[in-house]
């Protein structure tokens, strides 16, 4: 049996309308949505010759927000960096453990918004405060993304694979009611 690792890339981004810098401008992404799966042509990098995995996914998991007159707005989104993202060994198999890392980026835009939604604006301390959530939810996403890894052996457990499927469309299930996050 052939080993093939699958490595995930996670890039995490916090931006503030005061920095007004955009995530890769020039960077091709796709929104997350649950009607949209991946497929091998949205992978456009090109592959690392010196890597022993058989695809890397980058996602990105950002927040923007807006004060005007006193009153506090955000933006969430979950994206999949076409550019950053390359399959070496493309089978349908291993393109469903690469949607599986980007559900678990959408689960977790989904955590952040329930986060946000009860948080409480506080002008004094708020650009602290959304730090500390935003960073706090996205220490949660890197442990669960990496024990998806760890458990799945990359995908190469079959059975962990398919269990890790199904818990991940039930995670999303359970936070549907943030799923339409502004």
């Amino acid at each position: 049996m052939q080993r093939v690792l699958i490595k995930y890339v996670t890039v995490i981004s916090l931006l503030f309308s005061s920095v007004a810098v955009a995530q890769g401008s020039n960077e091709e992404t796709i929104e997350w949505n649950a009607s949209r799966k991946l497929n091998w042509g949205d992978y456009k990098a090109t592959p690392n010759p010196s890597s022993d995995a058989a695809a890397t996914t980058t996602t990105y998991v950002g927040i923007e927000y807006k004060i005007s007159n006193d009153k506090f707005s955000y933006f969430i989104h979950c994206r999949f960096s076409k550019d950053r993202s390359w399959g070496l060994h493309k089978t349908d198999y291993i393109l469903s453990h690469e949607q599986g890392h980007f559900d678990i980026a959408e689960l977790f835009a989904r955590k952040l918004h329930k986060e946000m939604s009860n948080y409480v604006f506080n002008k004094k301390s708020f650009q602290k405060d959304l730090k500390k959530i935003y960073n706090s939810i996205m220490e949660e996403r890197e442990s669960l993304q990496n024990q998806y890894d760890k458990e799945t052996n990359h995908s190469i457990n079959k059975e962990k694979q398919a269990e890790w499927l199904k818990k991940i469309q039930s995670l999303l299930n359970e936070y549907s009611a943030y799923a339409g996050y502004p």
